[in-house]
């Protein structure tokens, strides 16, 4: 499958819905259309589609001594695609530095992702800009030799900081109120872009921190389209990770917008309980983190009793207990009943505002 590395294709916004060839929207419809859209602006934050991304484009060369010649000590962390590792470009570069820390995703072409998967994320992410995006400085295609080029994230991944027994002590509940927050918004942007982008893939090893804590998601090589207008779904091959993966998606193979909400729950649980979407401690008749906590969050009194041991009580119940109802809805059986990543970033800012001075009186 070729790869083009032109401008990317963006197509017009479908901004008229279900309105009939030649017929005038009425003043309420176009109300509605407008209120919808800022609203969905408001939620997906400050990110912008770029009509002529300038990514740059590396030899094997730059990227071998860039990490040392892969040296084992660069490897950051291995994946579908490949082994990703930190490296250091030297030189001046887009930012104006002479020197930008990288992390460098090198293609394993025994791997599960391989080709399309790479030039998936160029044609992607290389036309999408957002705060809670990773951003994506350029590639490799030399023979065999495929690699991307991204931001270095000094933090590493939720994964690695909720549940490696290497990550040095836990992160606190403002903490993870603000990378739920953010992920949130990165996730509301490309459900709102033009595309109608489904990550398909979401979980919390895809979401990266910067030396602020600030998520951005990562690790868009199963990303597609959303359904054509009309359509309600995609049907595609299964592709995403159990545990996390919406029943709807496993079952039939059909991959909604809102597949991508109930694995933006699964994640909220994880952040909740400090426990894997699939984890060895869940008893066994509890297959998964949601078949195990689902009795527990329907009551604040229960709730506690699964909360991250690690926070030692030092977070505001009420905002867990909100957030632990956020996470059933986003965990609806039936996808039209999950609500939209821009109502659930209304609710999760609206959880942070409230817990911000309830953590200050605690300090």
């Amino acid at each position: 499958m070729g790869v083009c590395y032109g401008k990317p294709h963006l197509p017009t916004p479908s901004s008229m819905g279900n309105v009939k060839s030649g017929q005038k929207p009425s003043a309420s419809w176009c109300s509605a259309v407008s209120n919808n859209a800022a609203r969905d602006k408001k939620a997906s934050g400050d990110g912008k589609i770029v009509a002529d991304p300038s990514l740059t484009l590396f030899s094997f060369a730059e990227l071998k001594e860039a990490t040392k010649n892969f040296r084992a000590d660069a490897l950051l962390g291995e994946g579908g695609f490949g082994r990703v590792y930190k490296g250091t470009l030297h030189g001046k570069q887009q930012s104006g530095r002479t020197e930008t820390i990288v992390a460098v995703k090198v293609l394993n072409p025994a791997g599960a992702q391989g080709y399309t998967e790479w030039g998936r994320e160029i044609n992607f992410l290389g036309g999408l800009s957002h705060p809670n995006l990773t951003k994506l400085l350029g590639y490799c295609r030399e023979d065999a030799n495929l690699a991307l080029v991204y931001e270095f994230m000094p933090m590493g991944s939720l994964e690695k900081q909720l549940f490696r027994k290497s990550s040095t002590g836990h992160l606190g509940w403002d903490v993870r109120l603000k990378i739920a927050v953010g992920a949130a918004r990165g996730l509301a942007f490309l459900h709102n872009s033009n595309r109608k982008i489904i990550f398909r893939d979401f979980k919390s090893s895809n979401i990266l921190l910067d030396e602020s804590y600030m998520a951005k998601l990562t690790d868009f090589g199963l990303v597609r389209r959303g359904p054509p207008e009309g359509l309600s779904h995609v049907s595609t091959q299964f592709m995403g990770t159990f545990g996390y993966a919406a029943p709807e998606y496993k079952k039939t193979g059909r991959l909604y917008v809102k597949s991508d909400v109930y694995s933006f729950g699964i994640v909220l649980l994880e952040i909740l309980t400090g426990l894997r979407a699939c984890d060895p401690r869940i008893p066994q008749d509890n297959a998964t983190l949601l078949e195990w906590t689902k009795p527990f969050l329907s009551s604040q009194t229960k709730l506690l009793t699964i909360m991250d041991s690690r926070l030692k009580g030092n977070y505001n119940v009420y905002s867990a207990f909100q957030i632990a109802q956020l996470a059933l809805k986003c965990v609806e059986e039936t996808p039209q009943i999950r609500p939209s990543m821009t109502i659930v970033v209304e609710e999760l800012e609206s959880i942070e505002a409230a817990n911000a001075p309830r953590m200050l009186l605690k300090a």
